[in-house]
């Protein structure tokens, strides 16, 4: 996948440039806890499987990402083979643009050829059984909400009243892509997705169903922010930038080494009342970010 830098179609690209610096409408949710409290109340925070917490060092810092396996399993295991391997140490924030997302992951570009891979069928939306992953903090009635969160994951989705009238059951969801978000890139072909990621430093929801969202960043936003931009004149492409020294998945790591997260839990009675001020005129973007607590 040679060309994935030019993954963003030229119109989407505009709308990113136009929103200027990396701000957004979303508030912040800050933790009143630390994690020696956070790992004692499981009824409001819930530990992250450190088999789907990545751990990303940069030359800025770190950034961890849960991953969501539900919403895309092709590419959660696709990006665990690519950390497993090594293939994505050294790799660069090759094309990072202000308002939009820091893009990474080109081994091409580093070691001359593709990741020996294939590439990864489009998976821009999930189905979901409404009884199984219950839309929490939904933004209106449950039962007709089309934006929430599971798991502390921004989604929308179709009604779930939908699942009555569905052969499958199911309803139509995904991950839309709010800033935090961890999407994949590809070429015009939908079905090209290889090692490519980007981080989003913006909301954009010119994305949505367009690209494989399948995690978001619990510790580093601040990093993430802090990655070298490029010129909008050249498209993002960044000169001299910014690496991605390593890439570990956590549970692969000694305990004594393994940084432990727990993400506020969004199915509470307590978070649910806090949104209900918000309205039903909010998209799920506008949310508050769902807090984190990192031990490590």
């Amino acid at each position: 996948m040679k060309f994935a830098s030019l993954v963003i179609a030229a119109s989407a690209l505009a709308v990113a440039l136009a929103a200027g610096a990396d701000t957004d409408t979303n508030e912040e949710a800050v933790p009143a806890v630390t994690a020696a409290q956070a790992k004692a109340d499981p009824d409001h925070w819930r530990a992250v499987d450190p088999e789907r917490l990545f751990v990303f060092e940069t030359t800025k810092g770190r950034i961890l990402i849960e991953a969501f396996p539900d919403v895309a399993p092709k590419h959660f295991a696709q990006f665990t083979t690519l950390i497993q391997s090594g293939e994505l140490d050294g790799t660069s924030f090759h094309r990072v643009i202000n308002g939009f997302m820091a893009q990474g992951g080109d081994i091409y570009a580093l070691k001359g050829r593709e990741s020996g891979l294939p590439n990864i069928p489009g998976e821009f939306t999930f189905r979901r059984d409404p009884a199984e992953m219950p839309l929490q903090a939904a933004i209106g009635p449950v039962d007709s909400a089309k934006g929430g969160y599971v798991n502390g994951f921004p989604v929308e989705t179709q009604a779930s009243f939908f699942a009555e009238m569905s052969l499958d059951g199911l309803v139509t969801s995904w991950i839309p892509h709010c800033r935090g978000v961890v999407s994949t890139a590809r070429t015009s072909d939908p079905n090209s997705a290889n090692s490519q990621f980007f981080l989003m430093r913006a909301t954009s929801r010119h994305l949505d169903k367009e690209y494989t969202a399948w995690g978001r960043v619990v510790e580093g936003e601040d990093v993430v922010l802090a990655l070298k931009p490029g010129k909008e004149s050249e498209g993002g492409e960044v000169v001299n930038p910014d690496v991605l020294m390593s890439a570990k998945i956590a549970a692969d790591l000694p305990v004594a080494e393994r940084p432990a997260v727990w993400v506020m839990r969004t199915d509470t009675a307590e978070f649910n009342a806090e949104l209900a001020e918000k309205g039903e005129d909010v998209t799920v973007c506008d949310l508050p970010s769902v807090a984190s607590v990192v031990e490590q």
